[in-house]
């Protein structure tokens, strides 16, 4: 793309940062929403709420306006649930970039700069869970921005660092909902490595799955185009 910078992140940065990552996280509320419907046990709720205020109330709109107001109050939790990961983010890293990113070793924090403004972000940390590796950790671009390869080229920047630390791989978590996600990761080579449900009970409870995904890079890195 024309006139994209990626840089390390800087302290002026720090509100352009959290506005990408909060818009980008909230913009998964629909999606998840959507897929909260699809799950059996949703259904066979909102199915036997129906059924038994019909059959007890014989009157069509008790059980019409107590599907709604079911179906209201499922994407007032779905919100509620993202506000509350993204304030956890905030709290966990994003409120202290240069701290976690910038003078730890083996990790960094690059933005995406088109005209003068920020577009996009990414950060990498040491894997907790595959040690020996790399996270790549809060990718996110602009929706104005989106389509234009920014997300490749800060994936590739993340490639990149890792293959010069001499790292073998680098390893990612994405949900069931950010199918963009998937094809992107996919498309640059990551392949998924497991599945599974967070441990909260309302994940277990909605089927919430997320997906790792690892990069080898001794098996010819990512691909190009």
């Amino acid at each position: 793309m024309s006139g994209l910078t990626i840089r390390r992140y800087e302290n002026d940065d720090d509100e352009a940062v959290k506005e990408i990552f909060t818009m980008g996280m909230s913009e998964h509320v629909p999606s998840s929403f959507v897929h909260l419907l699809k799950q059996p046990l949703t259904q066979m709720i909102l199915m036997g709420t129906f059924c038994a205020l019909m059959a007890s109330s014989k009157s069509f709109l008790l059980p019409v306006v107590a599907v709604t107001l079911l179906l209201a109050g499922a994407k007032q939790l779905i919100g509620y649930l993202f506000s509350s990961y993204i304030n956890e983010s905030l709290k966990k890293d994003l409120n202290r970039i240069r701290e976690t990113y910038l003078e730890s070793k083996d990790a960094c924090f690059w933005v995406a700069e088109s005209d003068g403004r920020v577009v996009g972000t990414v950060g990498c940390l040491p894997c907790k869970t595959q040690p020996g590796c790399i996270e790549l950790k809060r990718l996110s671009v602009r929706r104005s921005h989106r389509g234009l390869g920014i997300a490749k080229a800060l994936s590739r920047t993340v490639g990149d660092f890792t293959r010069e630390r001499g790292f073998p791989a680098v390893i990612l978590y994405t949900s069931v909902v950010q199918t963009d996600a998937q094809k992107l990761y996919e498309h640059l080579g990551y392949k998924r490595l497991r599945e599974f449900v967070i441990p909260e009970t309302i994940a277990k409870l909605t089927n919430f799955t997320v997906i790792e995904y690892r990069l080898d890079l001794n098996a010819g890195g990512e691909k190009d185009d």
